[in-house]
């Protein structure tokens, strides 16, 4: 193999060692980014101050508000009980039936709807172990069965508030619907496979005997974990249901930029929802806190796109997309592979594709496919190997979870990898055909 190509491989393989070792993003980027340069043999610093500090921040400047945003929504949902509202509404209809498909379902509809992912762990979490455990289902499918909600149809489907679809809309300057029809029907086959797994795998663990109950899981929950509240006093679903649809209608159909729509959102559910925080301090508390989420989230993210800034400019890197070229592949395979490959190695949907974007973004727009094939190639890409196992979203979920990556991450990786390649797989012929 070339060594220039096998350099990249090597610092992908120490992230993720690195990450599994818990090192906080802000200290792990700059330590592998340096490891490339080094062997690389590039300026240190020159690479630091030039390529990896311009990348961080131009993300940064970028997609702040969308982050920002979200995170405010996210924590006026969490605060109010309006995403609890929601939950306990769709696990009431499904009668503690279908239990894992049910969970993706709802942090699906909220993560759509413009809660941030991160937001919806803890949101989700408590409610998802409380149905599992009516239902005696392992825990071990929680974690997939959350982060699926989130990190799949939710994330690329057409009309969807994510940031994945931004960044495709400003670099091709394509509808948030691109694609529409082949889209949707690959939502569609994305969102019934991931259910039919979920199901699967439920009732094989029942049928094996693992329970909820199971000691030998690592970590065991302490009695309080498992205390419920079902007399909590929630907001009306329906009033929890309509910022979340006046977000969809504003990005959608009055075309308005999804920093604004998600800002609508949030205008109308503090007026809707004020009295469910008791008065201007606490307010004030909740929007620090979506203010101070936002600010790790995005940071976390900008850091690692530094790195692929970096990487970008390596000789390996340029190899790499050589190589790619060379193959005799389909311009649509093509987007799909780079995209995904440029996602893995930074652990990050959005950072990956930032900077496949970025980087690739002229060659894209030369390979004579329509932008808008290009745009929901890119945006469901993303969402494949940014899932292994070094990402940072999937080890804080397994943190609340108090799972391991060898108990949970099979699941995830079906789920968020396997699935999502075989969305492609749909999508991609129905793309050329011209649908």
């Amino acid at each position: 193999m070339n060594f220039h190509i096998l350099i990249l491989i090597m610092a992908l393989i120490l992230f993720g060692v690195l990450a599994f070792k818990q090192i906080n993003a802000l200290i792990l980027a700059p330590i592998v980014t340096v490891f490339v340069i080094v062997l690389s043999r590039m300026p240190i610093l020159e690479s630091l101050l030039d390529a990896f500090m311009p990348a961080a921040a131009e993300y940064f400047s970028k997609y702040f508000l969308t982050f920002f945003v979200g995170a405010l929504f996210g924590a006026i949902y969490q605060f109010t009980g309006a995403a609890e509202s929601i939950a306990r509404y769709i696990s009431k209809i499904s009668r503690d039936k279908f239990v894992a498909p049910v969970i993706m379902c709802i942090t699906g509809i909220l993560t759509f709807g413009g809660v941030s992912g991160f937001v919806v762990f803890f949101v989700v979490y408590p409610i998802a172990l409380q149905m599992f455990k009516r239902a005696n289902i392992t825990r071990m499918l929680i974690p997939a069965a959350i982060s699926a909600g989130c990190w799949t149809w939710s994330m690329t489907a057409p009309g969807s508030p994510s940031i994945q679809n931004k960044i495709a809309m400003q670099s091709l300057g394509t509808p948030a619907t691109a694609a529409f029809l082949p889209s949707l029907i690959a939502t569609v086959v994305e969102f019934l496979l991931i259910f039919i797994w979920l199901e699967y795998r439920s009732r094989s663990f029942t049928s094996k005997g693992r329970l909820f109950d199971d000691s030998s899981l690592k970590y065991q929950l302490a009695p309080s974990e498992l205390e419920e509240n079902e007399n909590k006093n929630l907001p009306n679903v329906l009033t929890s249901f309509i910022p979340i649809i006046a977000i969809l209608v504003t990005f959608n159909v009055f075309k308005q930029p999804v920093e604004t729509s998600v800002m609508v959102g949030v205008i109308l559910s503090v007026v809707l929802m004020f009295k469910r925080v008791k008065g201007v301090s606490s307010w004030i508390e909740v929007f620090n806190k979506g203010a101070s989420d936002s600010g790790v989230a995005i940071l976390n993210t900008a850091i690692v796109v530094g790195f692929g800034g970096v990487v970008k400019n390596t000789q390996g890197f340029t190899e790499l997309i050589g190589n790619l070229q060379n193959l005799n592949i389909s311009p649509m395979i093509f987007v799909m592979i780079s995209v995904a490959v440029c996602a893995g190695a930074c652990g990050s949907a959005s950072g990956g594709m930032g900077i496949a974007f970025n980087a690739l973004g002229g060659i894209f727009s030369k390979m004579g496919v329509n932008p808008e094939y290009i745009h929901r190639i890119g945006a469901i890409a993303a969402g494949t190997l940014d899932t292994l196992p070094h990402q940072g979203a999937q080890i804080t979920l397994l943190n609340i979870c108090k799972l391991t990556h060898k108990e949970a991450y099979f699941d995830i990786a079906i789920t968020q990898i396997l699935i999502p390649f075989l969305t492609l797989a749909v999508f991609i012929p129905l793309a050329s055909m011209g649908l």
